[in-house]
């Protein structure tokens, strides 16, 4: 570290600040560990760096997303294919009330994950928040495992979206090829990115707008029908709870057998948390806006503290009227047919007898792919831009353009993109979607099991030290208890998801692949990365909550003077956003 005027900044996530103020940002990011010395660091490797090593850069990432870009991130993030299409294979393996049950279980999973993760982000709003976490509070190798993770993760999903999309557009136009509509997917994809994260913002602005008004009007629209109000004034009520009942059974053996009773409904309900798991993948993304996020101290504990809303009335309130509406039995859902009219809402519309609201909804499941691609192409170059911030990755990928954009970041992650070609070298679309769709969700869970793992040693960490939490930019609810219960549950999940393959009589190569190559691969890069960097753990009473607050602190006083200010429609605009 640097012993300069206090008006330096040396944390990643600080790249551009106000005038008057300097940027080092590299040098805060990888002082994770060992002494601090005022002009010495230790990067991912627990090696000494001597100064700052933010030479290299042609320039450095700018903070341009404004509060209500972050708030329409953390709202619309995690509404996309998942809901409004994965959640028909759900339906169809766990039953209406299986399906319902499942969706609220993961939501306060999911909830006891972003919560801890508001408070750390709240704190240290610093650029790759996952791998920085971990490697501060848990281990280097951690914080190398996690971000390779999350890194995967999203760069892995950016084809099953695109493919989602190819899905989608077959409900128009079954005849052409669809790797035409993969190529202008991309083709879209990678224009918005290449624009950088102002134009990222804009652009998801607008798309999680477009999200959200519409799930509310599906809502609305299945409260009506549900009582009666459609073309047909069917009262459906809770008719599909009924028959065929409130819960699947277990199939086996490609479906020909079956697990009956009890014991095969909860095996059945079991199963519907990976599927939910996926549908909620992109509730954390906004910690990967942190170094391009105006005021984050304030942004991001404004957008935690609606996640909570978001995913009650979203998810469970959206579920709610899935599993009314439609019956877990129908040929249509994604297990059965694989083509667009595999979304729930879409089949529910048409067996009410509306003809123009399917192809809107249609429209509007498309917009939530490109959206998702977007998003899944920015978080995942942005946490490979930390890992080379991190010294975990060659320098050349912390090059940034002039105008803020991690270029070589974005490059080698929009590479994966084209993955999803293989969809042309398969039987169906479903077989591509589901591949995809399976490993991206796993990788999914085991970050949001490094979150909490960092926040818990976070949580000891202050307690060991002294510490209050009181004064924190923001407080997580619930605390320790709230983690815990996260950690052990996610951690049941991941031991289990590929559980079916257990079962007698269905063991599937495949599957089993799916289901646990991303444990794997995750704990080779843990174990790999800490065996040849010869990583320890960090000791609960050397954690270091210290390094870079006064620059952080510095920042906030900055931002409070630059926002203070606010006109009527600001002011209408914080309000709301």
């Amino acid at each position: 570290m640097s012993g300069k005027e206090s008006t330096e900044i040396s944390d990643p996530g600080v790249p551009q600040l106000p005038k008057k103020v300097e940027s080092h940002p590299e040098a805060f990011v990888t002082d994770i560990n060992g002494d601090r010395g005022e002009k010495a660091g230790y990067n991912g490797e627990n090696q000494k760096v001597d100064g700052p090593a933010a030479n290299y850069e042609d320039g450095q990432m700018h903070r341009t997303l404004k509060q209500r870009h972050m708030a329409m991130i953390a709202l619309g993030g995690a509404i996309g294919t998942g809901l409004f299409v994965g959640s028909g294979s759900a339906l169809s393996t766990g039953g209406p009330v299986g399906l319902w049950l499942g969706y609220i279980f993961m939501s306060s999973i999911v909830y006891s994950m972003m919560v801890a993760l508001g408070e750390m982000a709240s704190l240290f709003p610093v650029a790759g928040a996952f791998t920085h976490y971990a490697a501060r509070f848990v281990d280097p190798a951690l914080g190398f495992a996690t971000g390779i993770n999350y890194w995967y993760s999203y760069a892995i999903t950016i084809p099953v979206e695109v493919v989602a999309a190819a899905i989608v557009i077959s409900y128009w136009d079954a005849d052409t090829n669809a790797a035409v509509y993969i190529t202008v997917c991309l083709i879209l994809i990678f224009a918005v990115n290449l624009f950088g994260a102002r134009v990222y913002g804009e652009t998801e602005f607008w798309f999680s707008a477009i999200k959200v008004v519409t799930i509310v009007g599906l809502i609305l629209l299945g409260i009506i029908l549900m009582c009666g109000g459609g073309p047909n004034h069917d009262a459906i009520g809770f008719r599909y709870w009924r028959n065929p009942g409130p819960f699947a059974q277990m199939y086996i053996n490609g479906g020909d057998g079956v697990i009956e009773g009890a014991w095969g409904q909860f095996l059945a309900f079991w199963n519907v948390f990976i599927q939910a798991a996926f549908s909620f993948l992109g509730t954390e993304i906004i910690a990967t806006t942190l170094g391009e996020a105006e005021n984050p101290r304030k942004t991001v504990p404004k957008a935690i503290k609606r996640v909570f809303f978001r995913l009650v009335f979203f998810y469970i309130m959206g579920i709610f009227v899935i599993s009314v509406l439609v019956p877990y039995d129908n040929e249509d859902l994604l297990n059965g047919s694989g083509n667009a009219a595999a979304s729930p809402f879409v089949i529910a519309i048409k067996n009410a007898g509306i003809k123009a609201l399917p192809s809107i909804v249609n429209a509007v499941i498309l917009v939530a792919a490109w959206s998702a691609g977007n998003s899944d192409l920015y978080a995942a170059s942005r946490t490979f831009y930390a890992l080379a911030l991190e010294r975990q990755m060659p320098k050349i990928f912390r090059k940034c353009t002039k105008k803020g954009l991690p270029i070589w970041s974005v490059v080698i992650t929009g590479l994966f993109g084209f993955l999803a070609y293989l969809n042309q070298g398969g039987d169906t679309a479903v077989d591509a979607f589901n591949w995809l769709y399976n490993i991206s969700a796993v990788t999914g869970v085991i970050t949001w099991w490094g979150i909490l793992l960092s926040y818990l040693r976070f949580y000891y960490g202050l307690k060991k030290q002294g510490l209050s939490r009181e004064g924190f930019p923001y407080l997580a609810p619930l605390q320790p208890w709230l983690s815990w219960y996260g950690f052990i549950f996610l951690t049941l999940v991941m031991l289990f998801n590929g559980f079916p393959v257990f079962l007698k009589g269905n063991w599937d190569t495949s599957s089993f692949f799916v289901a646990y190559v991303s444990l794997l691969l995750f704990a080779i890069c843990w174990i790999g990365w800490k065996v040849v960097k010869k990583t320890k753990v960090v000791p609960l009473d050397e954690i270091d909550f210290t390094t870079g607050r006064r620059e952080l602190d510095e920042l906030e006083a900055l931002d409070r003077e630059r926002f203070a200010t606010e006109s009527k429609y600001q002011k209408i605009m914080s309000i709301l956003f």
